[in-house]
């Protein structure tokens, strides 16, 4: 027996309901007075308003108290329009209201339709909260690793200046002095040039460290391993922390893998050396053919991991922002008198890595 007309009826609503409710977005639909009418289960989910909470409401339950005067204009401008529906925000930020009292960023559209009840407006919104908490701490890379690039240009303009330009300028009138007074005090000049020489290997060390500092020629003559043994090897004569290192010693990664891995460590042991007071590191490295992990621990101070970020912390921004180019990530661990872990996976995309 055919369903009847009423039944029919029953069952297409039925099917409208569960197609609302199956929607990713929430979905809210308001009469001409701006009450709401529809509510769906991902509107529910959204702004934690149940629907026997939310139907029969004004929508300005759901939106902070700075837009709602604002509100009936703009609905009734877009209803003059005739447009059947448009984005909501023309590119400024929209906010909803959760139950508890918290903001969160949305991307809506709304949509108008006009029945024999009256005209309906119906908004489909998303809550982008993730996404906008992705782009603020793509920002705050940009502008840490800006930070990181002035500090670095400053320090190498810094020893540029302290150590080679005062070498050479020492040099420079010690030769004169030897020019003046070759033929008159040749012992003098031989005590000279002995100090000349002196200030000339100095000037060779400082010249090498600094740009052993900017790229590393271990890593590209001798490779990852060997320039990693260098860098905790270097870590220990400067900062007097004892310094253990676990990697497979046949461990070979192309670029950009190789520096980001150098200089991740690197930067992580001199955040130990400056602000840990530790008396052990240890770092440790472990690769298969399509993940690397790293870790780098100490037995330091800690710190208290809620605490507001101090300017130190560009550090550890510095090693986020290099893991996220190549899709990786960070965690870090630390509380107060127990030390600091920071452990580091990305994914490699390449063939004939050491397990």
């Amino acid at each position: 027996m055919p369903d009847s007309p009423l039944q029919s009826a029953d069952q297409a609503d039925a099917r409208l309901a569960g197609l609302l409710d199956s929607a990713m977005d929430a979905i809210i639909t308001v009469d001409a007075s701006q009450r709401i009418v529809l509510y769906n289960r991902t509107a529910e989910k959204i702004f934690g308003w149940p629907s026997d909470k939310a139907l029969g409401q004004p929508l300005e339950m759901l939106m902070p108290q700075r837009f709602r005067a604002s509100h009936a204009a703009d609905v009734q401008r877009f209803s003059s329009t005739g447009t059947t529906s448009r984005r909501m925000g023309d590119g400024t930020v929209l906010y909803g209201l959760r139950a508890d009292g918290q903001e969160f960023p949305v991307e809506a559209s709304i949509s108008q339709l006009d029945t024999p009840e009256g005209k309906l407006f119906t908004v489909i919104l998303r809550d982008v909260s993730e996404r906008v908490r992705a782009q603020e701490e793509l920002s705050a890379f940009a502008a840490a690793a800006q930070t990181l690039r002035e500090a670095e240009k400053t320090r190498v303009a810094r020893e540029l200046h302290d150590e080679l330009a005062q070498s050479l300028t020492a040099l420079k009138m010690d030769a004169i002095w030897v020019r003046d007074n070759l033929s008159l005090a040749p012992d003098a000049v031989a005590a000279r040039l002995d100090d000349m020489l002196a200030i000339l290997d100095t000037t060779v060390a400082a010249t090498r460290r600094i740009a052993a500092d900017l790229r590393p020629l271990l890593l590209d003559d001798l490779g990852l391993v060997p320039a990693l043994e260098w860098l905790a090897q270097n870590f220990s004569q400067r900062s007097g922390v004892a310094c253990e290192l676990s990697v497979d010693e046949a461990l070979d990664l192309p670029e950009p893998y190789a520096t980001a891995v150098f200089r991740i460590v690197q930067e992580s042991l001199v955040n130990v050396a400056k602000h840990a007071g530790a008396t052990r590191a240890r770092v440790r490295i472990v690769a298969t053919a399509s993940h690397l992990t790293l870790h780098v621990e100490d037995d330091g101070r800690g710190f208290e991991m809620s605490a507001p970020r101090k300017p130190q912390s560009l550090g550890l921004m510095g090693l986020r922002e290099r893991t996220q180019l190549l899709k990786g990530n960070v965690h870090i661990d630390s509380q107060p008198g127990q030390g600091t872990r920071v452990q580091v996976q990305m994914p490699l995309e390449l063939a004939g890595v050491s397990e």
